[in-house]
């Protein structure tokens, strides 16, 4: 550790951001808040929806499989992750958006999730993008990246119409909303493997229409990396 690093732990102590005390180095969350947490525990391993107990595919994925093969969601959407959410996404609180990447990090490691070619996030619109000042996808993939054994991060996607924000919309036209908005950048020779990062998973409507625009590029196997599924 370089002296300048040991002033600044000595006089600037990681701070967790949940209760407001002492924090661990590298992670600005404590030990308690970690744990308290809620985890999924049990889903669909197909979309990830929470479940009771754990099955391959949950009834809306028989009858409607969507494109990608699996779903590694860290969290529910609920209590300290969606205030986590909501700062990084809706306050520009950059430092919650690393949180909320390391703690995803570590959970995907206890979880065994398998280490894919490349991290490609879901992109915004150039317009969205404009007023929000950040890609919080983006800034959770490199995030991600940098904890997990600097996996690349792929610019694969565009965003090629702007559609209205899925929140506003129910979850029955969710899907219409986001259909055809992707395409790949390029066709994709060497990568067949990827993790697709988002920050909140809630009908699945968005990365399924992100995975059948890398499915149409050449990309072979698709997964699905999130902080929460709502």
């Amino acid at each position: 550790m370089s002296p300048l690093k040991f002033v600044n732990r000595i006089l600037l102590p990681p701070v967790c951001l949940i209760c407001g005390q002492r924090g661990r180095a590298g992670l600005d969350c404590c030990i308690g808040c970690e744990g308290d947490l809620p985890a999924v525990a049990a889903a669909c391993r197909q979309c990830g929806l929470p479940l009771p107990e754990p099955v391959d595919f949950c009834g809306r994925c028989i009858r409607r499989p969507p494109a990608f093969e699996l779903t590694w969601p860290a969290f529910e959407y609920s209590g300290a992750v969606e205030a986590l959410v909501h700062r990084f996404k809706f306050r520009h609180d950059l430092a919650a958006g690393r949180v909320l990447a390391g703690l995803t990090a570590r959970r995907l490691a206890r979880l065994g999730a398998p280490r894919p070619q490349a991290l490609v996030p879901v992109p915004l619109h150039w317009r969205r993008r404009l007023w929000r000042g950040f890609n919080q996808s983006e800034m959770l993939a490199r995030d991600l990246s940098r904890c997990l054994g600097q996996i690349p991060v792929a610019d694969l996607l565009v965003r090629s119409r702007a559609t209205p924000a899925q929140l506003a919309l129910p979850a029955a036209r969710r899907g219409g909303n986001v259909r055809g908005a992707f395409r790949a950048r390029r066709r994709s020779y060497r990568i067949r493997h990827v993790a697709l990062i988002d920050d909140v998973m809630t009908t699945g409507a968005t990365l399924d229409a992100c995975a059948r625009a890398l499915r149409r590029s050449g990309v072979d196997h698709i997964d699905v990396w999130v902080v929460a599924r709502a």
